[in-house]
C-alpha cells in the first residue's frame, strides 16, 4: 500500500480506494473497469486492496462512531446536504465516466445523479423532522400500588459502522452514493461501501463527494471509505469484520445469502438488509385486454425493455386467462417485441447470466412467443417474451427465478385456481401489478386477489406499471425472502433510516444525563400513550 494521498481539484478518477478521507492504492492486485458497449478497457486502473486496508478502514468508522452520532441533527442534515451538493459540482465528471463504465446514456446518468442528490436532501428533511428518534415516555407513578413506578423514557439509536455494497444497474441510485448510504448517515451510522467493480470509477467519485462533504461540514474523516478490491476477500471481510453492525446490499441472490450466511455465523450476528430477486408478476384481466389490448402490449414490451430490462422491478412474469383476449394480446406483444432492438447491457457477465437464464427457462419448457433484434457491439441481446402455461409453470420451478434482463415469461391460465396456485408457487416478490377495468368483476377479482399479493409483494400496483421506484416517504421497495432479506424493511423512502436503528430505554435516568432529544422535548413523539408534535 503506498502512502495516502489527498483528493484531487478537480475531481478526477484516481484508481484509490478511500480511507477516512484519503486516496489510498492498494497491492492485491490491479483492476480496470470496461465499457460494455465495445468491451475495452478504461483507465486508470484500480490498485486492489485487501485485509490491511479493511481494518484500517473498520478501525476509522468504530473509531469516529461515537462522535458522529453524537452531531445534532442539524450539524447531521447539513452533512447530508453537502452531499447533495457535491454530487451536483461533480455532474460532468460523473456523467463522463459513468456512461463508459455501464453503456447506459447520459440521460440516464443525469437522471440518477439528480435521484442520489435527492436523496441526500430527502433524508436530510428527514432528519430535521427528528421523528426517527422514536421518543417514547411514560411518566412516573410514585403513588401507584403496590408498587411505583419509575419515569421510562426510550429513543432509537443508530447500530454502528455500516458496510454497503453497491449494485450494478444503478451506478449512483444504489450505489456508492444511494440509499443504504444516505439512509445510515442519516441514522447516525459511519459507511465503509464495497465499491462495485463495474463503475468503480464512478464509485470513486462518489466517494470523493462524500469525503469533501464531511470535510466542508466538520464531520469526522472516517465516515466513509471506499474500498475497492475482490468480493470474495474485501466484501467477506467486511461482513465478518466485529466493527461492522450492519450490512445494505443490493445485487444477486447468491452474493446476498453469501453475505447473510458471514453475517449469521460471526460470534455477534448482524442484520444483513439485502435486495436481491424479484420477478414482479403482472395479472392483467379479461377486460383489461378487451378494453385495450395493443396498449396494454405495448405498455408491457415499453416497461419491459427499458434500461434493457436491468431494473430490480422490471415486469418479468405476466399472467393471462386463456381466452379469445388473451389470443390477441399475444399476437399484439410478438408485433411489438419484434419491433425492438436490443441495448447494451451493463457487463459481459450479465449479457451471459440473461442468456444462461434464458436457456434454462426453455430446458424447462417454456417455449419463444417473439423476439426483438440484437443491438450493436457484443452485450445488446434482443429482447424476448416466453411462452408457458400455468400448470408446467407451477412444476417448473426454474421458471420461478429471476432473469436480468428484457425477457419476460407469459403464463395462461384456465380459471382462478390455476392462478392462484402459480402465485403461491413464487417466492416473495419486490412488486405485484394488477392491470384491470373498473368493471364489477374486475373489482371482485381484484379484491379476492388482493390478500394473496399483499402476502406475496411489498407494493401492489393497479394500472400503472413496475419500473422505476419514487423515492418518497410512502414508498417500499422490498418483500419477502428472495426479493430482500428481511421483508419488514424497505432500501429506498424515509422508512428506510429505521435498518439501523435500534430502540434504548432509560428507567430513572436524572435530568443531567437525559440525551439531548429528551431535553428538547419538542420533537415528535408518544408521552404517555398520546402522541405529541407529529
Amino acid at each position: 500500500m503506498t502512502a495516502p494521498r489527498t483528493l484531487p481539484q478537480p475531481p478526477a478518477v484516481t484508481g484509490c480506494s478511500l480511507i477516512a478521507g484519503a486516496l489510498v492504492v492498494g497491492d492485491a492486485g490491479e483492476h480496470r473497469s470496461t465499457n460494455p458497449a465495445d468491451g475495452t478497457p478504461i483507465e486508470p486502473a484500480f490498485g486492489l486492496v485487501g485485509a490491511a486496508e479493511v481494518e484500517r478502514a473498520a478501525a476509522a468508522a468504530l473509531a469516529c462512531f461515537d462522535d458522529y452520532r453524537a452531531r445534532s441533527d442539524e450539524d447531521r442534515a447539513l452533512f447530508l446536504e453537502a452531499v447533495a451538493a457535491e454530487l451536483e459540482a461533480m455532474r460532468p465528471q460523473l456523467v463522463e465516466r459513468a456512461t463508459a463504465e455501464t453503456g447506459l446514456p447520459s440521460a440516464r446518468i443525469e437522471n440518477e445523479i439528480g435521484r442520489a442528490s435527492g436523496q441526500f436532501r430527502l433524508f436530510a428533511r428527514e432528519v430535521r423532522l427528528g421523528a426517527f428518534h422514536g421518543l417514547r415516555r411514560d411518566s412516573a407513578l410514585p403513588e401507584r400500588t403496590p408498587a411505583p413506578r419509575s419515569e421510562i423514557e426510550m429513543r432509537k439509536i443508530p447500530l454502528g459502522p455500516v458496510a454497503v455494497f453497491g449494485a450494478s444497474n444503478f451506478p449512483l441510485a444504489f450505489s456508492t452514493a444511494g440509499g443504504d448510504t444516505a439512509s445510515a448517515l442519516a441514522a447516525g451510522c459511519p459507511v465503509i461501501v464495497k465499491g462495485h467493480s463495474a463503475h468503480a470509477g464512478t464509485a470513486e467519485l462518489a466517494g470523493q463527494a462524500i469525503s469533501r462533504a464531511a470535510e466542508r461540514t466538520g464531520m469526522p474523516a472516517g465516515v466513509c471509505s471506499v474500498l475497492f478490491g475482490s468480493g470474495a476477500v474485501v466484501g467477506q471481510l467486511l461482513a465478518a469484520h466485529p466493527a461492522i453492525a450492519a450490512i445494505g446490499f443490493t445485487g444477486s441472490q447468491a452474493a446476498g445469502t453469501a453475505l447473510m450466511a458471514t453475517a449469521a455465523a460471526r460470534p455477534r450476528p448482524v442484520p444483513v438488509y439485502a435486495e436481491m430477486s424479484s420477478i414482479n408478476p403482472v395479472v392483467l384481466t379479461r377486460d383489461a385486454l378487451r378494453e385495450r389490448c395493443v396498449a396494454e402490449a405495448a405498455g408491457l414490451v415499453g416497461s419491459l425493455t427499458l434500461g434493457s430490462g436491468q431494473f430490480c422491478t422490471n415486469p418479468g412474469l405476466v399472467f393471462v386467462e386463456e381466452s379469445p383476449e388473451s389470443t390477441a394480446f399475444r399476437s399484439e406483444i410478438a408485433s411489438a417485441i419484434e419491433a425492438t432492438t436490443g441495448q447494451t447491457m451493463l457487463t459481459a457477465g450479465i449479457r451471459a447470466a440473461f442468456d444462461a437464464g434464458v436457456e434454462r427457462m426453455e430446458a424447462a419448457g417454456a417455449t419463444r412467443l417473439a423476439a426483438g433484434a440484437p443491438g450493436p457491439g457484443p452485450n445488446a441481446p434482443g429482447p424476448l417474451v416466453l411462452l408457458t402455461d400455468a400448470e408446467t409453470f407451477v412444476a417448473a420451478s426454474a421458471m420461478h427465478e429471476e432473469v436480468f434482463g428484457a425477457a419476460a415469461l407469459l403464463v395462461t391460465y384456465r380459471d382462478t385456481a390455476e392462478l392462484h396456485a402459480a402465485l403461491d408457487a413464487l417466492g416473495g416478490q419486490l412488486t405485484a401489478t394488477v392491470r384491470m377495468t373498473n368493471s364489477a368483476a374486475d373489482l371482485e377479482f381484484a379484491r379476492a386477489l388482493l390478500p394473496r399479493l399483499e402476502r406475496l409483494a411489498g407494493r401492489i400496483i393497479i394500472n400503472e406499471w413496475p419500473t422505476g421506484v419514487e423515492v418518497i416517504d410512502s414508498m417500499v421497495h422490498g418483500g419477502p425472502f428472495p426479493a430482500t432479506s428481511d421483508s419488514r424493511t424497505t432500501s429506498v423512502g424515509t422508512l428506510a433510516i429505521e435498518r439501523f436503528l435500534r430502540p434504548v430505554a432509560y428507567q430513572n435516568l436524572p435530568a443531567g444525563l437525559q440525551p439531548a432529544p429528551f431535553v428538547d422535548r419538542v420533537l415528535p413523539g408518544r408521552v404517555d400513550g398520546e402522541l405529541h408534535g407529529s
